[in-house]
């Protein structure tokens, strides 16, 4: 039977970056776990993983959520750019604009904020940790979730434990831009459609990250929407992987895979929840390395000659002599 879709192309914003599609399969087909043990992204159909949320529209959310206090994050346009500001060293933070702002608010005004939007207002974003402190009747649907089938794939691959479980509520329209994390990520899709663009650690160099001290670290400096092929000449070479998630599919999201996500435009609001595991023990390393093993020691041998150099401004211009001095023919 051929799959009802219920958006179109016309709710996905245009890039110039060629896209090939993430693979779909239901989550008792064993490619899901060959692609998983490959750190390649697939969408996981089936698994029921968060079937007692599905009737988490912010309605709902209110009713259990009233007296929970969340973070919702304002931004001036449609892009929500990630930035840490509590590790940035003070000679970067004084020349730093954030592009957002988090506000601590209630869930009853942000269901307020977000019926009573128009055009020209800040647009909204909440995110928050799924805690003990939400509310009973979220911790007991949360306590519902298809844990069995969860805990033994992470037991499967290896992972590490659980860190955290973030509730995301977007405003129809909104992006993240380009960006990577360092942890396993499983991406449960509630309400609403959500569009991925992802691209493997093997285009880190396409990607064009910020510093790891800046506080856009793991972010990309290419504006999708406006990229400068002048200064960033490489992402010509980009392939993204596309995936457009709805409620009940599950995303793999490797770990070190750069994803640029969207809620689709004019889809109404989106709810989400994610699934953060740390990588597992690496018991025996075999060559050559995977793109993720390269990135993690660039990370490494960036964050230690910055220790050793005190200056960010001098870490450019070293690793600058370092190739040319020595490994460009």
């Amino acid at each position: 039977m051929e799959e009802r879709r219920v958006w179109d192309e016309t709710q996905l914003r245009k890039y110039d970056v060629p896209l090939v599609y993430v693979p779909k399969y239901r989550y008792d087909d064993p490619k899901v776990q060959e692609l998983i043990s490959a750190n390649k992204p697939v969408i996981i159909t089936g698994s029921e993983l968060v079937a007692s949320a599905l009737n988490w529209d912010v309605d709902y959310l209110k009713e259990h959520m009233n007296n929970s206090n969340c973070t919702v994050i304002f931004s001036k346009n449609h892009k929500f750019k990630y930035f840490d500001d509590k590790s940035v060293r003070p000679d970067v933070k004084a020349k730093f604009v954030p592009p957002t702002r988090k506000v601590g608010m209630k869930m009853a005004e942000f269901a307020k904020r977000l019926r009573e939007w128009k055009k020209g207002d800040e647009r909204l974003y909440l995110q928050q940790m799924l805690n003990n402190t939400v509310g009973p009747g979220i911790v007991h649907d949360f306590l519902r979730f298809h844990w069995d089938w969860i805990n033994s794939l992470q037991k499967n691959m290896s992972w590490g434990p659980l860190t955290s479980n973030l509730l995301l509520i977007a405003m129809e329209g909104n992006v993240t831009p380009c960006h990577y994390d360092e942890q396993q990520n499983l991406f449960a899709q509630i309400r609403g459609f959500k569009r991925f663009i992802m691209f493997p650690p093997e285009q880190f160099e396409c990607l064009y990250p910020y510093p790891v001290y800046h506080p856009h670290d793991r972010q990309s400096q290419v504006d999708f929407e406006r990229p400068d092929y002048m200064k960033f000449p490489k992402f010509k070479g980009a392939v993204g992987h596309e995936a457009v998630i709805g409620p009940g599919d599950v995303l793999y999201i490797p770990i070190y895979w750069w994803h640029h996500v969207e809620s689709l435009m004019r889809g109404g609001y989106t709810v989400s929840v994610n699934f953060w595991y740390k990588a597992g023990p690496t018991e025996k390393i075999e060559y050559p390395l995977k793109g993720y093993q390269k990135v993690a020691i660039m990370r490494n041998v960036e964050k230690m000659l910055l220790e050793a150099l005190h200056d960010p401004q001098e870490l450019g211009p070293l690793l600058r002599a370092l190739v040319l001095g020595r490994y460009t023919e």
